[in-house]
């Protein structure tokens, strides 16, 4: 695999367990340093929330001078004086010989619902010295019916405005620099009873906020009474009917009625205000904005990683990954993008995990959607390393692979569904069907929308009844299954799938694929060619190394001719196929197809589509959109975990056009750091800080010369362990 152009790299580890010249640069006296970053169920701060597993998991980081655990000892105590005396009457699990530093399972005294408990942990390093305990964490437990999974606790960001502005006569304009799901604070005084009126939007236009947004773009008019016996005022903001239908997520009853805007305009105002009177109250989840970091040599995508980034934080406001303002609907596609950049933006599991619990009872109607479902268990799987959901739900998952509907060549097609079959995958309703949707929206024949592409964002796909998109996710479906099947250690569904899994794969190959042409047609029974079919075809690994090269140049012969949704995969292609160079021109375009088109229209979240013109009826904060804040760390920098938890890091850098970037990705096991610059002589040199009890697997060009921690070395394989 082609990963770099240099043949000469300076490769720097910092504190690796991977490379015994690794010195640690802590002193003597921090070497009893105790863990730190503890979380149970993956929160970071279980006083706030219940804990409604009562066999909760523990996990911990090591400071660096650990380099790995060799045993560990955790307490866990029913008040913080008796664990402050070293005694876990609850659970005392002795010294463990074990390195395991996630997932640690409660096996004490069983635990009780509506009790708090304190919990504490010590290791062994590798050198077996014996740490000293961390800091005390406390939790409560709590119940809740049929699930597993622990929510994380909101919080309130109070935000002042960055600019205030005159804009006529008692009327003032607030920029709050970014836009966030909200309502607004202030304080006012008034000798008189008046009327304020307060106008709050996402979209500018000449200047002031635009009363007349295309779409699903924000605004709203509110007028509010002023007293000379109050101060201190909340808009009233109205409720959208749409987004508060019974299929949408219910925010909390102590929320106000939130609405995404960036600025504010206010009328009648009979006093100068101040920066200080006015404070934006921005609603979302737990979070931690050191937890991840990017910056590179191009000013153009460090604005993207911003945008996407942001995105990310600022729509975990319902506690569950939903499709926007629009709807506030769960939809399985839009969740399995957000899962995957919410894991590289923050140290953040238990939302997807929420998520995913929540499609086991409310699916939605895209076959495609149903097929990301198996992806959202394997994300959690690998960068958890917690298997309970696929043991809980792996029976049931097996209907959202769709292998119900295969015929003897393994294929399958949703026109095979019946009622019976739509009630397993958990509808409700007997009418609803499957409908392949490929990509959204779609060709405006099919809507009543004028598009600026008449083909919607499918490319011109021919749907037919055996298709070459549903078919690549089916293929990533029935692998995941082998991979659960072994996990569990029922070996001979293992080998069932590992057998369909092979059928399907080269049933693709045989059936969907014009050898003569070089690229996968969209289905049997056509002889179109759409990028769609050929960029999951190779998302997917389904392409033979042969044709590699054949499907990637049809693929960017087509160019941006996809979805926000769909550039997700069209980029994954990109990597997979080592065409890094384009892969980044993408990211990095002006052009109306781009992220930047978002910053540029004035956006500071992902829009639903590039442009309000490819789907009218788009908002201004959508996640499926930020693709980047997953692919810049996932593919460009090619951080991944190779093994469930995270025990092995895989890093692929793909660099190219870059001549300097810097990264830090979260992980559970802690922040894994890496610079990167390309020198004068043209050697790629690499810094990387692995958190410690991690493994990693560098790649490099095969044959590359390659200096680690000042020792020459020639890579044969490409692979640095």
């Amino acid at each position: 695999m082609k990963v770099a152009l240099h043949n000469k790299i300076i490769l720097i580890l910092i504190c690796s367990i991977l490379f015994v010249s690794c010195k640690s640069k802590y002193n003597g006296a921090i070497e009893k340093s105790s863990p730190i970053g503890l979380s149970i169920e993956y929160i970071r701060q279980p006083q706030d929330i219940l804990i409604i597993d009562l066999k909760p998991e523990f996990s911990w980081e090591l400071l660096n001078n650990a380099i790995q655990q060799l045993s560990y000892r955790v307490l866990v105590a029913s008040s913080k004086i008796v664990l402050e005396n070293d005694n876990g009457d609850v659970w005392d699990s002795g010294k463990v010989d074990s390195n395991n530093s996630i997932n640690v399972e409660f096996n004490g005294t069983p635990l009780e619902v509506g009790n708090t408990y304190f919990w504490k942990v010590k290791i062994w390093d590798i050198n077996q010295i014996e740490t000293q305990f961390s800091e005390i964490q406390s939790f409560k437990t709590g119940t809740k019916k049929n699930v597993i999974t622990s929510a994380n606790s909101f919080h309130v960001d109070k935000i002042k405005p960055k600019t205030i502005e005159k804009i006529g006569n008692n009327s003032y304009f607030l920029d709050f620099e970014k836009a966030a799901f909200a309502t607004l604070h202030f304080n006012y005084n008034t000798a008189v009873k008046d009327t304020l009126v307060v106008h709050i939007g996402e979209e500018l236009i000449n200047g002031r906020i635009n009363r007349e947004p295309k779409g699903s773009i924000r605004y709203q008019k509110i007028k509010v009474p002023v007293t000379p016996n109050q101060i201190a005022y909340q808009l009233k903001i109205s409720a959208d009917k749409r987004n508060t239908k019974s299929v949408a997520v219910a925010l909390p009853d102590s929320f106000p009625v939130l609405m995404p805007f960036r600025y504010a305009e206010i009328e009648n105002v009979k006093q100068t205000p101040k920066l200080n009177n006015f404070t934006q109250l921005a609603y979302r989840s737990y979070w931690e904005d050191d937890q991840s970091y990017f910056k590179s040599s191009d000013s153009i995508l460090n604005q993207v990683w911003d945008l996407c980034k942001y995105t990310i934080k600022a729509t975990t406001f319902a506690g569950l990954y939903v499709d926007g303002d629009r709807e506030r609907i769960p939809y399985e596609a839009d969740a399995y993008l957000n899962q995957l950049s919410h894991y590289t933006t923050d140290k953040e599991y238990a939302m997807a995990r929420q998520t995913i619990e929540y499609f086991m009872e409310h699916p939605t109607w895209p076959t495609e959607w149903q097929l990301h479902v198996a992806l959202m268990f394997c994300a959690d799987y690998m960068y958890t390393g917690n298997s309970e959901l696929i043991e809980k739900y792996y029976d049931e998952l097996k209907h959202k692979t769709l292998m119900e509907l295969k015929r003897k060549d393994g294929l399958i097609s949703s026109s095979k569904s019946t009622p019976e079959f739509m009630k397993k995958l958990g509808f409700k309703n007997k009418k609803t069907k499957l409908k392949d949707i490929v990509d959204w929206p779609p060709a405006q024949k099919d809507t009543y929308w004028k598009l600026a592409t008449a083909e919607g964002e499918r490319d011109g796909f021919v749907f037919t009844p055996i298709n070459t998109v549903i078919n690549s996710l089916y293929y990533r479906n029935v692998e995941i299954m082998a991979e659960f099947a072994q996990l569990l250690g029922k070996l001979d569904e293992e080998k069932e799938y590992r057998d369909l899994a092979a059928q399907v794969k080269t049933s693709i190959n045989n059936k969907l694929f014009d050898a003569e042409n070089g690229f996968y047609k969209d289905g049997e029974d056509t002889n179109h060619a759409s990028l769609h079919a050929n960029m999951m075809a190779l998302a997917f690994n389904i392409v033979p190394e042969k044709h590699v090269k054949s499907v990637a140049e049809f693929i960017k012969s087509r160019g941006m001719a996809c979805s926000v949704y769909g550039a997700q995969y069209l980029l994954e292609a990109l990597y997979n196929a080592n065409e890094s160079d384009y892969a980044l021109s993408l990211l990095t375009s002006k052009e109306n197809r781009s992220w930047y088109n978002m910053i540029k229209i004035g956006s500071t979240m992902t829009l639903e589509a590039w442009d309000m013109k490819y789907k009218p009826n788009s908002d201004w904060n959508h996640a499926w959109g930020a693709a980047p804040a997953n692919i810049i760390p996932r593919y460009l920098w090619g951080i991944k975990p190779l093994t469930p938890g995270y025990a092995i890091a895989s890093i692929k850098p793909q660099l190219q056009d870059l001549s300097s970037t810097s990264i830090i990705v979260p992980t559970i096991r802690g922040r894994l750091k890496a610079d990167y610059i390309l020198l004068a002589d043209k050697t790629a040199k690499y810094v990387l800080e692995i958190p410690s009890n991690m493994k990693a697997e560098f790649e490099v060009k095969p044959g590359s010369k390659v200096k680690v921690n000042h020792e020459i070395r020639i890579c044969k394989t490409g692979i640095i362990s």
